[in-house]
């Protein structure tokens, strides 16, 4: 890389600053719509299966199209992707915020994730040849995971505050800003890098993985209306087979979308797992928990949004102590430990009842689920990226946070599911609180359950020693000073 293109050591951290507000913008948007849902629902006359493609949309669009966005930051260029991925997601969110009718807001909300798609690994890929080895790049992943481990929740902050004292519609405008200060800062503090050589685009690639991806997804939200109806199966198993032609083309074509070395490592393969797990949790869990928050215990959109709060702070005061641990025990043990502490805390929150008190039911639960959850994402954006070369660097970053969103869209679709199947198929507004409490009762159990199989994954498949798994200097970032 030639030193034009260099990071300068004075303007790095003010880079961290950009590609850590990116992230944020793009995390919050899966959740900041959320509490905003029964306001959106009533003013655009949404149906309740409408109302979760709102969320789905979005993440859908997201995780389907990351590794597509992350090779096109490779060739494209990664600070002009992300300077695209920029003003079309603003675009993107003024369309969503002056929409009238229903389907123009979910249209919307997958534009956003597109973009989404273009930004997110476009900024990762800037962070990992920006912060190249030692212990600034290990404080610039732990700010980085930071914000991605609590973007979801102060997302559903935010939306709360908007809905409160303006409306609905500035869970999307509010982008607005964000997205004005990331292209200044872009331009004035991000440097262009891109993958060396002859790049050409996966075509067949792209088009089957993202079929694919789409397909499962969608079969997940039809498993609703019952898992073993012929659209269900269906879509269900045309997503595995599109996908099993994926990799068959990927091992087949001279410049794959996805070099199947990237994920074929037991390492990486088994971060990308848990990061869908953690999606799962943090996108489709939360939403049922905003729903507790203002159907049954009656909190206004501000006070729910407050109620989660114990959340993110949680992992914000554990962050640094996770940052720590992470070069004297490496990232295996923290990985094992933090699934199992955010179980507990979701094992918790599966006893709510209506006439409970939120400081005994949730609060606690929500606190160890962030404690949880630090443990997770501190080391997961630093693992996931380890021993990538430079050509594979933003598509490692978009296994990453494709993991994420397809995880978050399939456990709401398979929450919503769980949720379907304990109401009976009745309409929210004929549940007493006792049904809907039982209901999200299941679906805590189930989301508990999913984060003791992210702590198995990490005990079988992240394993070497600690300097193994934490090598001094990375190869994803070579020539990147």
């Amino acid at each position: 890389m030639s030193s034009s293109l260099r990071a300068r050591p004075q303007t790095r951290w003010w880079a961290l600053a950009v590609l850590s507000l990116t992230q944020l913008v793009v995390v919050l948007d899966g959740t900041i719509v959320s509490i905003a849902l029964p306001q959106a629902q009533a003013s655009l006359g949404l149906s309740d299966g409408q109302r979760q493609w709102v969320v789905t949309a979005y993440a859908l669009a997201f995780g389907a199209l990351l590794l597509l966005g992350g090779r096109i930051a490779d060739y494209l260029g990664r600070k002009r992707t992300f300077m695209i991925g920029m003003v079309g997601f603003a675009a993107a969110s003024l369309f969503g915020g002056l929409a009238q009718e229903g389907w123009e807001l979910i249209l919307a909300r997958g534009l956003q994730g597109v973009f989404a798609a273009l930004l997110a690994p476009a900024a990762l890929a800037l962070l990992t040849v920006t912060f190249p080895s030692g212990r600034d790049r290990n404080t610039a992943f732990a700010v980085f995971g930071t914000v991605a481990g609590t973007g979801a929740a102060v997302g559903l902050l935010l939306g709360g505050f908007l809905t409160e004292f303006t409306d609905w519609r500035w869970c999307l405008l509010v982008n607005l800003f964000f997205v004005a200060i990331g292209v200044v800062g872009g331009a004035l503090f991000l440097t262009e890098s891109r993958a060396e050589g002859d790049n050409r685009y996966d075509i067949w690639g792209a088009i089957t993985v993202t079929l694919g991806l789409g397909a499962l997804v969608y079969g997940f939200s039809l498993a609703e209306n019952g898992w073993g109806e012929p659209l269900t199966v269906g879509f269900l198993a045309l997503g595995v087979v599109l996908l099993s032609l994926f990799v068959w083309i990927e091992t087949r074509v001279a410049q794959p979308l996805l070099p199947l070395r990237v994920v074929a490592d037991r390492v990486r393969g088994g971060a990308f797992l848990i990061q869908g797990v953690a999606g799962a949790i943090m996108i489709g869990a939360t939403l049922y928990l905003t729903f507790h928050l203002q159907f049954v215990l009656g909190m206004g959109a501000l006070q729910a949004g407050v109620a989660t709060l114990p959340l993110p702070i949680a992992t914000m005061v554990i962050a640094p102590v996770a940052t720590r641990l992470l070069s004297v025990i490496g990232p295996r043990p923290m990985l094992i430990v933090g699934p199992l502490i955010a179980a507990v805390g979701l094992f918790l929150m599966s006893g709510i009842t209506p006439d409970g008190s939120y400081l005994v039911q949730v609060a606690p639960g929500l606190v160890l689920l962030g404690i949880g959850m630090g443990f997770v994402f501190i080391p997961l954006q630093n693992l996931a990226l380890t021993g990538v070369a430079p050509h594979d660097a933003g598509v490692a970053s978009a296994v990453a946070n494709s993991a994420m969103q397809i995880g978050g869209s399939i456990g709401l679709s398979v929450f919503t599911a769980v949720y379907a199947a304990s109401v009976g198929g009745h309409a929210q507004s004929e549940l007493s609180p006792w049904r809907l409490t039982d209901a999200y009762g299941w679906i805590f159990i189930v989301a508990s359950i999913l984060m003791v199989v992210g702590a198995v994954i990490a005990a079988s498949m992240v394993r070497g020693s600690k300097s193994e798994l934490m090598p001094v200097r990375t190869e994803a970032a070579v020539g990147a000073h």
